[in-house]
């Protein structure tokens, strides 16, 4: 009898053949390896920038890079679901300005409170999401033409609903909408203070690296990403799973975009395009393969951190605008081409 093999390595009958215990050995260890490099580039940059600057390693600074990280990092943690399924989403930054506008509405418009207001941010990504997830899985359609569709359609949406105007969250209930993000959490024992949108960047971080790791949603995505047909053919819900991946990072996009409205207090319905890339910068230097297949949670938060660095350290060392994009964009480069050497050796 013959056994379909899925994308996991195993057969039908749930034993794993050698080849694709070879091959999961071969791409855990380059995915080790990666992260290993993610995080000594990291550290390397850190390095470079306290020599270079004396305002780098001081602690408003440190903090100002992690508030900063936290918007492009939850994006990230979201886009990492679709790229390990060897797909795209171009939309998360407008879905994130959709979404904080849909907050503003609900919360300055129609009176609601901030909790009803923030489940509605949240609902708006996740419907996005869902919507892309829809028309990949059942229509057909390749995902950089439906995301770039929906980035499109969103970003008219936020326009046309704010009036092209900024949604400010400064009277009556939403007067304490500012605190979601910019409220500190202070450490009794060193006494260090925390903005929360750092705290929530990284308490996401931990339950998307759960989701990723531990559930059968995050064994579904690595099995859309190392081979479709054969997960299809082992009798998993290929199109049901695409649309569970594409609303999660639609919940992603959702909460970035409360995090951002919360941070800058105004809901601007002209933000969002850029940030799609940066976030998959993020996603693709901390080792996720854009081939899709192979990617980590906690290499995304290092890519995000690494962006970040490099963006703040630049920034100090008076570096033009324009020539901090073409840094990034070398080193965005740099990384894909170390993941097709990687996949070359595996």
């Amino acid at each position: 009898m013959k056994w379909a093999v899925n994308a996991s390595g195993e057969n039908n009958a749930g034993a794993e053949t050698p080849a694709g215990a070879n091959r999961r050995f071969s791409f855990a260890r380059g995915g080790v390896l990666q992260q290993l490099l993610a995080f000594a580039s990291l550290i390397l940059l850190v390095i470079v920038f306290s020599f270079s600057s004396d305002n780098f390693f001081v602690f408003d600074n440190i903090m100002g890079i992690l508030l900063s990280t936290a918007v492009i990092g939850v994006l990230a943690l979201g886009s990492t679901f679709v790229i390990v399924t060897g797909g795209i989403d171009l939309a998360v930054g407008t879905v994130m300005t959709f979404s904080s506008v849909m907050t503003g509405v609900i919360i300055t418009f129609w009176g609601a409170p901030i909790p009803l207001g923030i489940i509605g941010g949240i609902a708006t990504g996740a419907f996005c999401g869902f919507l892309s997830g829809v028309a990949v899985a059942k229509m057909k359609i390749p995902p950089f033409i439906v995301t770039l569709a929906m980035m499109m359609i969103t970003k008219g949406l936020s326009l046309i609903i704010s009036g092209t105007k900024p949604i400010y969250f400064t009277d009556g209930r939403a007067s304490g909408f500012k605190d979601i993000s910019m409220a500190s959490v202070t450490h009794s024992l060193f006494g260090i203070e925390i903005p929360n949108a750092v705290l929530i960047f990284f308490g996401l971080a931990i339950v998307a690296g759960l989701l990723l790791t531990k559930t059968i949603v995050g064994r579904y995505t690595f099995a859309l990403g190392s081979n479709e047909e054969a997960t299809r053919l082992s009798g998993v819900k290929v199109d049901f799973w695409k649309i569970v991946v594409y609303t999660i990072t639609g919940v992603f996009s959702g909460i970035a975009g409360i995090l951002m409205a919360s941070r800058l207090n105004t809901a601007h319905p002209a933000l969002g395009a850029g940030y799609e890339l940066e976030a998959i910068a993020a996603v693709v230097i901390g080792g996720t393969s854009l081939s899709g297949g192979q990617g980590t949670i906690l290499g995304t938060v290092i890519g995000a951190l690494i962006t970040s660095v490099l963006t703040n350290g630049l920034r100090i060392l008076s570096v033009p605008q324009e020539w901090q994009t073409v840094i990034i964009g070398l080193v965005l480069v740099g990384a894909v081409y170390a993941d097709i050497l990687r996949r070359r050796k595996a």
